[in-house]
């Protein structure tokens, strides 16, 4: 048996999905279903993003992923008390009946990805039931973990894949099923996407996907931290309770493929001139100046033939290739399989970041972690910072990697669409 693989293999013990009573958004009581979505809490990342997605609706999700005060602890008892209003006056309400919920993503460029969310039970890592490929930030998991237990609620789903059977699997064909029914909300938000959500009660339904689930296993997509703070807040309490399971939404990539991006950084306080200044003789600098579309162009075409980042912040961009081969020996662990010691990641982490810019790769203060590419270079000619664009990994890669339990470089990978948050919450005390 593939006890440590995302793949097609059979496993004694698997997924154990539970149905739950969904808080959803009266519709009756916001100006419209779009305006209070938000991207995930860690996306949300234009220099207005928050203020915007603030102003587009009171009763905005963001007010309760991302609260806004003067101190931690003030931010977390804001979206507890702000959730318990929007409870009190209808604004969110639970739905009667525990289910599942068939989820569906749509975008005019042909993307279209269907999945399941559910009440995942929070396995342990030996169990080899959800898989991590990424490391995580202690303070973000910290973070996280003191928001939920404010809330007492999981306020957006984590996006798991799993590789069923496609279109003849029991779960994917209830999925299917269930989307040609009219949907319980339909909204489009404003990247261009359409967003369906269906509640799937029926028992005989119900029972089918725990049946096929059981036998897979996962791999995080997108959610590491709020992964990591389930199993922390599992521990907290004592089993049985609530807290020993986690929202999620599973997709089944053989019938719904992700797409897979990468995660820029962006260096405050250092400019690009600053980080360019040291990379003499270890890495080939070449000068870019043309527009973003053909530097990334650029950037692929060397990363076919190895690693390759990508500088800018000063108006130009900055290719960086041809590492020298003596300063990865020295400085990237020899412990590692081959493939995690030659990813864009590993080198960027523990050659540039680690002992070439001495940034550490946990502090806030000095580093961001960015999904959108434009959103990078903006910030970073605003500020004066370095953004650092990376190639996306090929999704193989990060599969394989977990199979042999090998954790990548933090924020390495993007896999989506994600899921919107606000489309629907899970509150532990319902």
């Amino acid at each position: 048996m593939n006890t440590a693989g995302h793949s097609e293999a059979r496993v004694p013990r698997g997924l154990e999905l539970t149905p739950f009573r969904g808080l959803r958004y009266d519709p009756d009581r916001v100006g419209s279903l779009a305006a209070v979505t938000s991207p995930p809490y860690d996306v949300v990342v234009r220099p207005d993003g928050l203020h915007q997605l603030q102003s587009a609706d009171p009763y905005n999700i963001v007010r309760l992923i991302l609260p806004q005060a003067t101190t931690p602890s003030a931010r977390n008892e804001q979206a507890a008390d702000t959730l318990r209003r929007w409870l009190a006056e209808g604004v969110l309400a639970a739905d009667a009946e525990p289910g599942f919920y068939v989820y569906e993503q749509r975008h005019a460029d042909g993307m279209l990805q269907r999945g399941i969310i559910g009440a995942l039970h929070v396995s342990d890592p030996a169990d080899h039931v959800v898989l991590p490929h990424e490391d995580v930030m202690p303070h973000v998991v910290a973070d996280r973990a003191a928001l939920m237990r404010a809330t007492s609620a999981n306020l957006e789903p984590l996006l798991l894949t799993y590789r069923g059977n496609g279109s003849t699997g029991d779960t994917t064909a209830v999925v299917e099923r269930t989307a040609e029914r009219p949907p319980l909300l339909a909204t489009t938000t404003e990247d261009g996407y359409s967003h369906r959500l269906w509640a799937l009660t029926d028992p005989a339904d119900v029972s089918a996907v725990q049946s096929d689930l059981a036998h897979h296993q996962a791999l995080i997509a997108d959610g590491h931290h709020r992964w990591a703070t389930y199993r922390r807040l599992r521990a907290e309490h004592p089993s049985p309770s609530p807290w020993d399971y986690g929202l999620v939404l599973l997709v089944d990539t053989v019938r719904y493929p992700l797409r897979v991006r990468a995660i820029h950084r962006l260096l405050h306080g250092v400019p690009v001139a600053r980080a360019l200044a040291p990379l003499e003789g270890l890495f080939r600098v070449e000068r870019l100046d043309v527009p973003l579309p053909e530097a990334l162009e650029a950037l692929a075409d060397a990363a076919c033939a190895g690693n390759a980042f990508l500088l800018a912040g000063d108006g130009a961009f900055h290719l960086l290739d041809r590492p020298d081969p003596d300063l990865l020996a020295r400085t990237i662990p020899a412990d590692r399989p081959a493939a995690w010691r030659t990813l864009d990641a590993t080198v960027l982490h523990a050659t540039l970041l680690e002992h070439v810019w001495h940034v550490p790769e946990d502090d806030p203060a000095r580093i961001a972690y960015i999904h959108d590419t434009a959103a990078t270079v903006r910030k970073a000619e605003r500020d004066g910072g370095t953004a650092v664009l990376m190639h996306p990994v090929r999704e193989e890669v990060v599969r394989d990697l977990a199979r042999q339990g090998v954790t990548m470089p933090r924020k390495s990978t993007s896999f989506g669409p994600k899921p919107a948050s606000g489309l629907v919450l899970r509150a532990l005390e319902i």
